[in-house]
């Protein structure tokens, strides 16, 4: 099988970034998202040295937490009392965001090889795999070798090492003077522990949650573990306020917060981006009498979205699949007035599905977005290009990602977030879509449109919190039940490849299994295995790939693509993602490629298919929630297969077990900056 070749991209020789008529693909989108990002926490980090303001008048422990943080800031330990409650001192606001158009480096800086080597000496010298020598001379820099020898805990800066592996080569490079009171063992797992928290959703956390974990991880003095992380600038510290103060000589309850600095810097930037946008009047790009005019010429809440973005910088919508075409008439009429309109979507499948409804070339990743690789580019200043941006699938923005988004529109511009709150939530830290609506700081439309037929009925009634026994006369929905793992693995490749082909007429290849992990007995590694050798049968000449494989490529975590193998080479594994030709190199096909017919419920996010394949084992019980089988399930356009082998647990779940909470704060960030809340 052939694919038509990528020409070459032309760049400048100076600064790398792309020369006029370049084009970018996605793995230089994703890198140049990246380097924004850290560019952005740089300057952040620059902002804060200065010294926090007011607090004069504080005493007791509010005085305590207060000289805590200046302890910090001047380099000096925090006292003991830092995890007592205190009053909350005010964060300082940040400056306007200096904007700058983004770079496209030419890829990943690979460690040098004598780096890696000096690495694997001290690894094997430790008892640690040599396979670890290239991620960890990434991760630690030139001076890994040395860190590892002076800090060996160092090692849980890995992905994917967990803290008994970093004990042990603690133990075999130290002996003795390793123990589990070592401060520099509860500084490394302190951070740890807050990447794990980040993963799972978590911008912050609670200092007692977190001394309880390090307490778990048999750290004997946690909170002077978290002190010392603190004092070292490994993470840093908040208080936020919490109710009011019962009296004028009580002091205020905060509750006191530990966040990694990239999570908590993103998260005040995103807090002052939206704030701005809130604040400030769109620009007057057309007149009230044309808005009102496409308002009228729209229908129900359609209208009601077009009459709220003409007048505010941020605006809310909410709605499922027969919604979208809401946002969708808000970009036509934009369009009409002559305004530089755009629409966002997380994934390209999204992307291409919402292009349909829109008219003219005004829909991108919002990836691409970013990294100019897509849409309308920047102007002058380092601002998107545009007066009103759409972006769809809200509920999968991560903090980072928002801010980038937030600081990129130039002032006077308006941001529509629209998305389905009952869907998963985003891979990365935050609740951004959920902490706004919640916050009710803007206008929020709530589309009337449903989705139709008995898989909207279903859908709506999970959203709900009901699983409803629904008419499919046409078998939009059928229920296959299980007895054990390997009749439900047995069912799947029938139905995938035979039943619904048959009954419905949709060919394998639009047909998506999602089932709740990659692990286990009916993980998406066995289902893919099985569907493999039913529908692409091969050696698997090239890391377990043949072409024709339907994969999912993932350049960066949290981040899924879609495609097919198409070849490979001496430079690597050759996919088609979206159209486009990748060249995955051959060191990094086993961490980012994965065969695709089955798929988690986070990777299926934001896409829809024309028939949809629900596994659920007896051993996914713990893993089901209301958002996993809302998303798993609202995946299906036309049918539904649902692998049935969970008894009442189903039942269970969509009436008992929501989403998970997560802890942040970008309500608290973005009250001060707000005169008022919207009605």
């Amino acid at each position: 099988m052939s694919t038509p070749e990528t020409p070459e991209e032309p760049r400048s020789a100076d600064d790398g970034t792309p020369a006029e008529g370049a084009q970018v693909s996605e793995a230089e989108a994703e890198l140049a998202a990246q380097r924004l990002e850290r560019e952005r926490i740089e300057r952040r980090k620059a902002e804060r040295q200065g010294p926090i303001a007011a607090g004069a008048k504080l005493s007791g422990t509010a005085a305590d937490l207060l000289a805590a943080v200046r302890a910090v800031e001047s380099g000096e330990k925090p006292p003991a009392t830092v995890f007592e409650e205190a009053r909350p001192a005010p964060r300082h606001p940040a400056p306007e965001p200096v904007r700058r158009a983004p770079v496209v480096p030419e890829g990943p800086a690979a460690p040098a090889e004598g780096t890696v080597g000096e690495v694997r000496e001290v690894l094997t010298r430790g008892g640690a795999p040599a396979a670890l020598a290239a991620p960890a001379a990434a991760a630690l820099g030139e001076d890994a070798a040395d860190l590892l020898r002076e800090d060996p805990w160092q090692l849980l800066r890995v992905p994917g090492v967990r803290p008994e592996q970093a004990d042990g080569f603690g133990r075999a490079l130290l002996g003795g003077e390793a123990g589990p009171d070592d401060e520099r063992r509860g500084r490394a797992l302190t951070v740890w522990l807050l990447e794990q928290a980040a993963a799972a959703g978590h911008t912050v956390l609670e200092t007692a949650a977190l001394t309880e974990a390090l307490g778990r991880q048999g750290v004997p003095g946690p909170e002077d573990a978290v002190r010392n992380a603190i004092a070292e600038g490994d993470v840093l510290v908040f208080q936020d306020a919490v109710g009011e103060a019962v009296g004028e000589d009580e002091e205020q309850p905060v509750r006191v917060l530990v966040g990694l600095e990239r999570c908590a810097l993103a998260e005040e930037s995103l807090a002052d981006g939206l704030a701005r946008l809130i604040n400030s009047a769109p620009k007057q790009d057309g007149a009230a009498e044309e808005w009102e005019r496409a308002a009228s010429a729209a229908e129900g809440s359609a209208a009601d979205l077009i009459r709220a973005a003409s007048g505010h910088g941020l605006v809310l919508h909410t709605g499922g699949e027969a919604a979208l075409a809401e946002p969708a008439a808000l970009l036509n009429a934009a369009h009409g007035m002559g305004l530089r309109a755009w629409a966002a979507t997380h994934s390209p499948l999204g992307r291409e599905r919402f292009a349909s409804r829109v008219d003219g070339p005004a829909v991108a990743t919002v990836t691409g977005l970013l990294s100019g690789a897509e849409g309308p580019g920047r102007d002058p200043e380092g601002a998107l290009a545009v007066d009103l941006l759409v972006v769809l699938d809200a509920p999968q923005l991560d903090v980072e990602t928002a801010a980038l988004l937030s600081e990129s529109l130039p002032d006077g511009a308006r941001l529509v977030l629209s998305g389905d709150p009952a869907v998963l939530w985003s891979v990365g830290p935050g609740r951004v879509f959920a902490d706004l609506l919640a916050a009710r700081v803007c206008p929020q439309i709530a589309s009337r449109r449903p989705d139709p037929g008995p898989l909207g009925e279903l859908v709506s009634g999970i959203g709900v919190g009901e699983l409803l026994q629904v008419e499919a006369p046409e078998k939009e929905v059928v229920i296959v039940p299980v007895r054990d793992a390997g009749e439900a693995v047995h069912r799947t490749v029938q139905l995938v490849a035979d039943s619904v082909p048959r009954a419905l007429g949709v060919p394998a290849e639009e047909t998506q299994v999602i089932t709740p992990g990659h692990g286990g007995a009916v993980g998406t590694r066995v289902l893919n295995a099985a569907l493999k050798e039913r529908l692409n049968p091969g050696p698997g000449r090239f890391a377990g790939f043949d072409p024709g494989d339907r994969v999912a490529w993932s350049p960066a975590p949290g981040r899924t693509l879609p495609g097919r193998v198409v070849g490979a080479d001496g430079q690597g594994l050759r996919l088609d993602c979206a159209g486009e030709t990748v060249v995955v190199p051959r060191d990094r096909v086993e961490q980012t490629v994965r065969h695709a017919w089955a798929l988690t419920a986070h990777q299926a996010v934001g896409a829809r298919w024309p028939a949809a394949v629900v596994v659920l084992p007896g051993d996914a019980v713990p893993a089901l929630s209301r958002p996993w089988i809302y998303t798993a399930f609202s995946r299906a356009d036309r049918h539904l297969s649902v692998v049935h082998g969970v008894d009442q647990a189903l039942q269970r779940a969509v009436a008992e077990v929501p989403a998970k909470p997560r802890t942040t704060r970008l309500p608290v960030l973005l009250a001060p900056q707000l005169p008022g809340a919207a009605e």
